[in-house]
């Protein structure tokens, strides 16, 4: 019996200035799911030659019950041949330089909208001390091995997940580690785990600008990253030093997230400036990137945080799950403009790194 990749092995784009096998170019993506098959094809056509595209699939897949996806091409970061995550196409780092500003809320719903729109996703929880990802996908199965070397990820709505608190015995019990054990964990992380081909990596980052952030940059080279801030002064502050910190690590930034820039009243449907206004903008202007987004406040995020389904999934109509999957939006466009640019060399810069504390006598 024909398998369906086997159906759409000679599948050609015709808007592409090459034709070759959608499926050799690693551009078709086919899944069975029980009775129904799953195709997702990457293309820069227009809706006409989606059109043509979905019909031809249908055509050969006749009789089957078939969900076909389109996702916008978003091009690689620079891969080298030492890379030990060679198969991941972008590797985004999501970060604020302080805590309580929702960066690992931010880094679950745009990881778990990426996933739904159709792209290969995995999201590493980089933050060792204060691991969330699994609250947040309700995931508490430990992670296993097939061949005693290599580590599978849990997979949950689409997106691959690991986190160090998926192999904690307790999860309430803390992670007293010094730098050196910092970096042989995110080692094994990059190295360890079958992360697979993906076209995102999405990396939830500690707060804070060190040794995580510095041990990932000596060996793997980002896209980019996402800078999370909320509106007020005090969180704005810090954010400046995680730009700083991606400045000297020469980590290109994509983009800033205001979180909970407003919040709409149930009764009167206006929105209110609760945290103040504008720390968004005054970010993304420091750092001369855009603002991809300013999310509510809305008790749902929250809500399906806690109960271990981000809200994008479990409420995809609602106010925040569509302000998540235009970020995703935006991430993929403003990706897609970033590689196709190019890369310069890679160098990290200790400017300002002092041998001892700078005391005064």
């Amino acid at each position: 019996m024909t398998t369906p990749s086997e159906a759409l092995k000679d599948l050609v784009d015709p808007s592409s200035a090459n034709p070759q096998s959608l499926l050799d170019s690693d551009r078709l993506r086919v899944r069975q799911d029980g009775d129904s098959v799953r195709v997702v094809i990457e293309t820069g056509g227009n809706d006409d030659t989606k059109k043509a595209l979905e019909a031809q699939v249908r055509a050969k897949l006749p009789g089957q019950k078939v969900d076909v996806k389109f996702v916008q091409q978003t091009g690689s970061r620079q891969i080298t041949s030492e890379d030990p995550i060679a198969g991941v196409r972008n590797l985004l780092l999501v970060l604020a330089g302080k805590g309580g500003v929702g960066k690992s809320t931010v880094a679950a719903n745009l990881a778990t909208a990426l996933a739904l729109a159709g792209y290969r996703v995995g999201l590493l929880d980089a933050d060792i001390y204060g691991p969330s990802v699994p609250t947040m996908f309700g995931v508490t199965e430990r992670p296993h091995s097939l061949d005693g070397k290599h580590i599978e990820p849990i997979e949950r709505l689409g997106v691959k997940l690991m986190s160090i608190g998926l192999l904690l015995e307790d999860a309430k019990s803390a992670v007293v580690w010094r730098g050196p054990m910092l970096h042989g964990a995110l080692s094994q992380f990059l190295n360890d785990v079958q992360w697979g081909t993906l076209d995102f990596l999405v990396l939830d980052l500690p707060p804070g600008t060190g040794d995580v952030a510095l041990s990932l940059s000596q060996q793997v080279r980002a896209t980019g990253a996402i800078v999370v801030t909320t509106p007020q002064d005090i969180a704005v502050i810090d954010v400046y030093k995680a730009i700083s910190m991606c400045q000297k690590l020469n980590v290109p930034i994509l983009g800033v997230v205001e979180n909970q820039s407003y919040f709409v009243c149930d009764k009167c449907n206006t929105k209110h400036a609760i945290y103040g206004e504008g720390g968004g903008q005054k970010v993304a202007e420091h750092a001369g990137a855009k603002v991809l987004a300013q999310l509510p406040i809305d008790m749902r995020t929250r809500h399906w945080s806690d109960s271990g389904t981000p809200v994008v999934a479990a409420m995809p109509e609602s106010a925040p799950a569509k302000a998540f999957v235009e970020l995703a939006e935006a991430l993929v466009q403003v990706t897609r403009e970033h590689n196709a640019q190019g890369t310069g060399t890679f160098s990290i810069s200790r400017e300002g790194a002092p041998m001892r504390l700078p005391v005064v006598r």
